[in-house]
């Protein structure tokens, strides 16, 4: 008995499983779909076709083969509307006429006939309705008011000017009803018509505003490169006029020179200058402190190098942000550019941290090997509310713009424990490296910080692995 009661309960498990249910179950996709329309369409020829043979040659006795021709030719010209709605709606409306002016003469001639619609039949409303409504999706309002006016004016003369017997007019319904579809046919063609609009200029605004944050990154970063092009000229500058004093009874020709050197260096020096109080900004934001050297309150600062890293991530700390930082190996002399480059870099990626992942624990290494200096800034899952941040999008593309510039490449990618891991690499001698494709985390990715280790005592030469 126990063995029945448990299928039962398990039939009546499976039974409300597969009933007692309000899950979703859409349709798929399907080609078809898109062809409901012409469908519609095609339902709708047909419809008016086999009514308006029934009226023409019952009711109209226009006999079989007339009316089986204006009946047919209704039909082709509602299906021709959908390829073709300016000649459809002109065969439409000349076998209307046809069709009325053969009424006409039966009606005449055979006065019992009774009082039918006229000059419009049932079908013959729909049927250019129809035409009138696909016309109208598909042409400018214009011509849709081209062709509405020609119907209102056939209809008229026909019913107004050349008249019959007794009848049922039509002509005021029929016209009315022609002009409520024409609107809502324009309507909804101005409707589809501003979509696309819209979406085009959306595309086109999206597409102008990536191509402006590419060129202010890249007017940055020329900004900041000027300060080391001046640096340098200014070197020449002094060693073009120290040069003569190093050289016993120097030639004429030797100081004339020396002194055109020096007088092209600061030429391009004062140039450099005027181009540097046009291109820096006079108050950049940076709550944090983490901002471009070399603007804003001091906007003749020099650019920043590896040695000012400390206080970079000392402020990144009191900005809320637990970091943690480990060197490898002994830093050589880096060209000033790639330093700076490097700078930007870390500070970039300890900028993100701080908007996008506050109160996390942040890894920043730095490693300096023969090939050159590679940089990675790891930071984990954020342990406070992420703000909103309506930045335009400088971050990564700076990054790359600035390592791409020194033959080097950047992949930056979300971790497999919610936080952001950013991997730059620098060559030394400027040699671009092939690029491997960034494909994500990797399946092992765990994400350890370290704990900062002991400093060294004093009495001991640092070493080449260094945390601090």
């Amino acid at each position: 008995m126990n063995g029945a009661e448990e299928r039962m309960k398990r039939v009546l498990r499976v039974l409300g499983d597969d009933l007692w249910t309000l899950r979703a179950a859409p349709l798929p996709p399907s080609v078809w779909v898109r062809w409901l329309p012409h469908g519609l369409v095609c339902l709708v020829a047909a419809g008016t076709a086999l009514a308006s043979a029934d009226q023409l040659v019952d009711n109209y006795r226009l006999g079989a083969q007339y009316g089986l021709l204006c009946s047919v030719a209704q039909g082709v010209a509602v299906v021709l509307a959908l390829w073709r709605p300016v000649p459809a709606w002109w065969l439409s409306t000349v076998v209307t006429v046809l069709a009325a002016l053969g009424a006409r003469q039966e009606m005449l001639s055979d006065p019992s006939m009774g009082a039918h619609p006229w000059p419009w039949t049932a079908s013959g409303v729909v049927a250019q309705g129809t035409v009138l409504l696909l016309l109208g999706l598909r042409v400018p309002s214009r011509v849709s008011a081209e062709a509405l006016a020609v119907t209102v004016f056939v209809t008229w003369l026909v019913q107004g000017v050349i008249g019959s017997t007794e009848y049922q007019a039509t002509g005021v319904l029929a016209v009315s009803l022609f002009a409520a579809v024409l609107l809502l046919g324009a309507a909804l063609r101005g409707r589809r018509e501003a979509r696309y609009q819209l979406v085009e200029q959306a595309g086109i605004t999206a597409e102008e505003r990536a191509r402006r944050t590419l060129l202010e990154e890249r007017n940055r970063i020329a900004r900041e490169l000027h300060d080391v092009v001046a640096h340098h000229m200014s070197v020449i500058s002094i060693q073009a006029q120290v040069a003569p004093h190093l050289v016993e009874n120097p030639s004429d020709e030797l100081r004339e020179n020396l002194e055109g050197i020096r007088k092209n260096a600061l030429e391009a020096l004062t140039e450099l200058r005027r181009v540097l109080g046009v291109l820096r900004s006079e108050n950049p934001e940076d709550p944090y402190g983490l901002g471009a050297a070399g603007s804003g309150a001091t906007p003749d600062a020099p650019q920043p190098t590896l040695d000012r890293l400390d206080a970079l991530i000392d402020n990144t700390r009191a900005a809320g942000l637990d970091v943690v930082t480990l060197v490898r190996g002994k830093a050589p002399a880096y060209p000033p550019g790639m330093q700076l480059s490097a700078y930007r870099i870390v500070q970039e990626a300890l900028s993100n941290a701080l908007r996008h992942a506050p109160g996390s624990q942040v890894r920043v290494e730095v490693t300096h090997d023969r090939r050159g200096l590679s940089l990675e800034v790891t930071n984990s899952r954020p342990r406070g509310p992420v703000r909103s941040s309506p930045g335009a999008g400088h971050g990564l593309l700076g990054m790359r713009e600035r390592a791409v510039m020194l033959g080097g490449h950047v992949a930056a990618h979300p971790t497999l424990h919610g936080g952001f891991t950013v991997l730059a690499f620098l060559p030394k001698d400027g040699t671009a490296l092939p690029l491997t494709e960034d494909t994500g985390p990797p399946a092992d990715l765990e994400l350890i910080f370290p704990a900062p280790r002991p400093k060294p005592p004093t009495a001991q030469p640092p070493t080449g692995d260094e945390t601090r």
